[in-house]
């Protein structure tokens, strides 16, 4: 699997190994990160990522923001 795709509810995830180590980004059906968790190594960054991307195709955009505390668009 590609380190990122995007889901059937717009939210895609990222594995990046920076300066930092290694972390793992929500990235919103607008291309931003919603969120940004570091990881202790490569290992971590992967299994985590890949329960992210299991949570992301099984929930609705709804259900997938408030399991991870995302905030919702607000338009006006």
């Amino acid at each position: 699997m590609p380190a990122s795709d995007s889901s059937p509810n717009g939210f895609s995830v990222d594995v990046r190994r920076g300066e930092d180590g290694w972390s793992v980004a929500i990235v919103d059906p607008e291309g931003v990160d919603a969120s940004v968790r570091a990881c202790g190594d490569e290992v971590e960054a992967h299994t985590y990522a890949s329960t992210v991307r299991q949570h992301a195709y099984w929930l609705s955009e709804e259900q997938f923001r408030r399991y991870y505390r995302l905030l919702a668009v607000q338009e006006g």
